[in-house]
């Protein structure tokens, strides 16, 4: 049984149907590096599915998506276990090689791809561009707890920030303010990935009207305009079911 094979069947399992016809199979200009599969959740809500999903498209590369139902805790199956060592969304699976973590799969897509380089040359700009990323997945969690990414994608709606929110929402516009101080379009003066985190812990403020500085609403709907971007913002999706 091949990749493929072995991945239809694993899929079915999962889900019950593999999502592999055009819709689901993306084909940028590109060169193929064999098997590439990106497990997504089924709302196409998740921030770090999102930075998987285009970092592979600024590569150009070739891939399917396998999205999995996270409310009917699809991802805990024991099929997926043994495809994804951490039970975790995103899971890139290239040739023989899982991994999980976005923040891992943007570096291994870098390193293992040519193309849209995806982190900064510099390497003080890159190793900020790690911090960035890494703040982003561990800090500010009354924005995630109140502000999910259901009100960026899928139209959901929320009660007004708590004093806890609102706090962490102004620590995050600051930061951001004098990250992009001296600045004019991206972080680091050409986009890189760590731009596309940024403006999605953003945008689940700007979505439902939250205060937010005029400078920093221009730049998350500036890295919303960029096309890999715009195919997930536009992505059809089924009915919301959070989890």
């Amino acid at each position: 049984m091949d990749f493929s094979d072995q991945h239809e069947a694993q899929s079915r399992s999962l889900v019950g149907i593999r999502h592999l016809n055009e819709a689901h199979r993306f084909r940028p200009p590109a060169v193929h590096y064999g098997c590439m599969l990106l497990y997504v959740d089924a709302n196409f809500a998740s921030p770090y599915a999102l930075v998987a999903f285009v970092s592979l498209l600024e590569k150009g590369l070739t891939f399917d998506i396998e999205p999995l139902d996270l409310a009917a805790r699809a991802n805990r199956g024991p099929d997926f276990a043994k495809t994804s060592i951490t039970r975790r969304i995103p899971t890139l699976v290239h040739e023989d090689f899982a991994l999980s973590e976005s923040s891992a799969i943007c570096e291994y897509i870098d390193e293992t791809f040519s193309g849209t380089r995806l982190y900064p040359t510099d390497r003080r700009d890159r190793a900020r561009a790690r911090q960035v990323q890494a703040w982003l997945r561990s800090d500010l969690m009354p924005i995630r707890e109140e502000r999910p990414t259901f009100v960026v994608f899928c139209g959901a709606t929320r009660p007004p920030l708590s004093a806890r929110a609102r706090e962490a929402a102004d620590q995050l516009c600051s930061a951001a303010l004098t990250l992009l101080d001296g600045r004019t379009e991206h972080l680091f003066g050409d986009w890189s990935i760590a731009d596309v985190d940024l403006a999605m812990m953003l945008q689940r403020l700007i979505a439902l009207g939250d205060p937010v500085p005029q400078r920093l609403i221009e730049y998350a709907t500036l890295q919303w305009r960029r096309p890999t971007v715009k195919q997930w913002i536009h992505h059809k999706r089924p009915p919301l079911r959070e989890y």
